[in-house]
């Protein structure tokens, strides 16, 4: 059974920095490329960054890069999503998904696999 837990959400002020982790289970996660996905209310959900099952080469939305870095720990089964800068649109429900790909996207729809999402909130 496929399961992915996001954690690392929290209040935090402008300017400040947050480190979401995604940790998977039930799968062989190093086959896996992995998305970071957020969703605002009132909003579609959206893409922010993902990363390959494998080269560990990513790719970002362009209104988090400079700001948002992705990694993997393959030993950990753990992705991380370090965001640096934070801005009050950058408030959302933010989720990690899988996919059986060496190549991420940032599609919502090219993933099956979802994590219950870890709150973000940006305000003073």
């Amino acid at each position: 059974q496929v399961l992915l837990v996001e954690s690392g959400g929290g209040l935090v002020q402008p300017g400040g920095s947050l480190r979401l982790s995604c940790a998977a289970s039930g799968f062989t996660f190093e086959n896996y490329a992995i998305g970071w996905f957020r969703q605002a209310p009132g909003k579609e959900r959206e893409g922010v960054s993902c990363i390959n099952s494998r080269d560990e080469n990513t790719r970002s939305a362009d209104f988090v890069k400079e700001r948002f870095t992705i990694s993997r720990d393959n030993a950990k089964n753990t992705v991380y999503l370090q965001m640096n800068s934070l801005k009050p649109e950058d408030t959302a429900v933010y989720y990690c998904a899988a996919v059986f790909l060496w190549f991420c996207k940032l599609g919502v729809d090219e993933y099956p696999y979802w994590g219950q999402g870890t709150q973000v909130t940006v305000s003073s």
